[in-house]
């Protein structure tokens, strides 16, 4: 009796320590189970090794549209408007004529000047023959020396009398070309500032020549930027190589006018007011379709930064201590990086501080990650717009589908509300 007591026993001890090793392995397993539920897995994203690059940026300013061979018309002779020879807004061409203040005036003293300069010649030659003579007769003794110096003394005078008398024609024939006005330069003309049959002094203006083409924008750039500009004309590349374009809005409903040019001047100093450096572009405008005095933004391409650090615009996040990115520890894990903000260079951020050399730095879509996350880093093939345009189609996409359950939910209330109403 003892030992089957005994037996049993042993068995019920048997039978207690195989269910208290079940009930172990099956928490083990709940705990694993729970932990695999509470890991997700690594994120799968972007990630690149921080190095410094150079980038080309497209910077844009803001400027006032001139034509830089405009010319304002002013008469140069006192007289009576006699004719205008154009009408106002329409394009006149160079040399052609545009006023005329009483030119018959002015070619009657010119005619006059000329028989001056005549007289005057003929004055000259007679004096010129009594010298000869006198020196001949001087040096027979048949004249005294005074007689003979005064013969060389008419010479003189006689001499500056036809001086005179050119310059005079000179004059009057400058006068009789000013009393013709004639246009500079070829463009647009103004509405005329004084009326036919006026009295005009010199000085008066008279109206103004626009040349359309080309146009100019002179504009302030800050330093850094002329700094920046300088170092690459220094390493060779022209100042026109350097490309601009001029962005108008569009009016009456047509699209928004654009321009293409070149830069063509680079200040040497820099504003000690603005610490800016003064530029200037010149844009083609064959239709003449654009006008001066508009206000417009001038943008340049070819500018660079050399030496920054940068990632995809979109990589960049705003954390507690400001703008961040992440980065990679050795476990794979995102940890989040304060950095400070440059300029930025079209898809690119640039990082002023923040970054290491060879800092692992998340390039792609940061939605979903926090400080922590297991990353699966993905190669990042140096696009940085393909990286916005890819996230901002998974972006619209997941609106979309969000907009079409939101609408789905909604016919689903409406066909129920009209079941109910139905019964």
């Amino acid at each position: 009796m003892k030992n089957m007591f005994y037996g049993v026993r042993s068995v019920l001890m048997v039978i207690g320590a195989s269910a208290l090793l079940v009930a172990c392995g099956q928490e083990e397993q709940a705990d694993q189970a729970q932990g695999q539920q509470q890991e997700p897995p690594p994120h799968p994203v972007e990630v690149t090794e921080a190095t410094r690059q150079d980038l080309p940026l497209e910077k844009s300013y803001s400027s006032l549209l001139r034509s830089d061979d405009e010319v304002t018309l002013v008469a140069r002779v006192t007289g009576y408007l006699q004719e205008r020879h154009f009408e106002p807004g329409e394009f006149v061409e160079e040399g052609q004529l545009l006023y005329s203040i009483e030119p018959d005036v002015y070619r009657a003293t010119v005619n006059q000047r000329e028989a001056d300069l005549q007289s005057a010649r003929a004055e000259f030659a007679r004096a010129q023959r009594d010298a000869e003579r006198f020196e001949r007769l001087l040096n027979q003794n048949s004249v005294s020396r005074q007689d003979y110096d005064q013969a060389r003394a008419d010479l003189g005078v006689a001499q500056a009398n036809v001086a005179q008398a050119e310059a005079a024609l000179e004059s009057a024939q400058i006068d009789l070309n000013y009393a013709e006005v004639t246009a500079p330069v070829a463009g647009m003309i103004s509405l005329s500032e004084i009326n036919v049959g006026n009295l005009v002094q010199s000085g008066t203006e008279l109206a103004t020549v626009t040349p359309l083409d080309p146009l100019e924008v002179r504009f302030q750039m800050p330093q850094n930027d002329a700094f920046a500009l300088r170092r690459q004309l220094r390493e060779g590349m022209a100042v026109e190589d350097i490309r601009a374009t001029l962005a108008l809005p569009g009016r009456d409903g047509r699209d928004d006018q654009t321009l293409e040019g070149r830069l063509d001047y680079l200040g040497s100093r820099v504003s000690d007011r603005t610490s800016t450096v003064q530029a200037s572009a010149t844009f083609d405008n064959p239709d003449g379709e654009i006008l001066p005095g508009q206000f417009v933004r001038v943008s340049i391409e070819g500018l660079k930064r050399y030496g920054v650090y940068a990632v995809p615009e979109i990589a960049v996040t705003q954390g507690l201590m400001g703008p961040q990115v992440f980065v990679l520890d050795e476990d794979d894990r995102a940890r989040s990086r304060t950095v400070s903000l440059g300029e930025v260079a079209g898809a690119w951020q640039i990082l002023r501080e923040g970054l290491e050399e060879g800092d692992r730095v998340v390039v792609g879509d940061p939605s979903g990650i926090e400080p922590g996350t297991a990353i699966d880093p993905q190669p990042f093939g140096g696009d940085a717009e393909a990286v916005v345009e890819n996230v901002e189609e998974a972006q619209q996409a997941q609106e979309e589908q969000a907009a079409e359950q939101a609408q789905g939910a909604v016919g689903e209330q409406e066909g129920d509300e009209e079941g109910d109403s139905s019964q």
